[in-house]
């Protein structure tokens, strides 16, 4: 434990760090940050989240942690904890507002700064996975990410698309980013894919069918899989439960154990 208070609040404990990105707001990053995050820990991974989302931290609100303090260490801020185990630890904005309506209105530099802060001055410990939520598009929240995360080691982004060929246009210039900025993609997630109905379990599909498949295809990029819409998934978000644990007959519950999955055999093949 000293050893570790006395590296001043740094990543040198993280082994992966994952970045889950998407061209553009609404196909749901925040909720597969959430659910691959309790996925890992399920598969026995100590995961970190960190919410980068400055004007929408709604991951707090997921992992029902809101209203929690943050509180300092010798090494900087501790994280929250998620659960008994101290298995999932959070650091979000969200934390630091004084109330839940408050909103953050920053210039860039403030932005860049706060996130700058929250790489070097959060002391997670010791990780197998710190999964990074971003916000929309590929603004400078974006680099300032990057550029302060960049020197922990290789960085691994997680592309997160819907399935119209609107999300996925901008999605592929999400590809780009990754290309120029040398994240190395793990894979792409195809979420809202398909409404299933809770009543007769027909699956429509609501966005159209298969972009993401069809994006990783022509990008040469691994396709991780298709989540669902499903009712029991946002109910247990907007309660803050534990969906991979509380609903293993939902028909999205395969699809976010299998992402969890690849993740775990392609993140290190490819992030080492």
């Amino acid at each position: 434990e000293a050893a570790e208070a006395a590296e001043p609040g740094n990543l040198a404990g993280v082994r992966h760090i994952l970045l889950v990105l998407s061209g553009k707001g609404g196909v749901g990053k925040s909720t597969i940050s959430t659910e691959l995050a309790l996925a890992l820990r399920h598969a026995g991974k100590k995961v970190g989240i960190l919410d980068v989302d400055l004007c929408g931290p709604s991951i707090p609100r997921m992992l029902r942690a809101q209203g929690r303090a943050v509180h300092q260490c010798d090494s900087g801020w501790v994280p929250v904890f998620v659960d008994q185990e101290q298995s999932i630890s959070l650091m979000s904005v969200g934390f630091l507002l004084e109330s839940p309506d408050e909103a953050v209105v920053w210039r860039g530099p403030k932005k860049n700064a706060l996130i700058k802060q929250f790489v070097s001055d959060v002391a997670w410990g010791q990780l197998d996975y710190l999964v990074v939520d971003t916000p929309p598009g590929t603004s400078d929240e974006h680099m300032a990410a990057v550029e302060a995360l960049r020197p922990y080691g290789p960085l691994g982004a997680l592309v997160v698309t819907t399935p119209q060929a609107v999300s996925v246009g901008d999605v592929r210039r999400e590809l780009t980013f990754c290309r120029k900025t040398g994240l190395q993609v793990v894979g792409i997630v195809e979420n809202m894919s398909g409404f299933v109905c809770p009543h007769c379990t027909e699956c429509t599909n609501v966005f159209s069918r298969g972009g993401g498949a069809e994006l990783a295809r022509l990008t040469g990029v691994p396709f991780l899989g298709s989540v669902p819409l499903d009712p029991e998934l946002t109910r247990s978000l907007e309660e803050g439960r534990d969906f991979i644990r509380d609903f293993p007959q939902s028909p999205a519950f395969p699809a976010l154990s299998s992402i969890a999955q690849k993740v775990l055999s392609e993140a290190p093949a490819r992030l080492s």
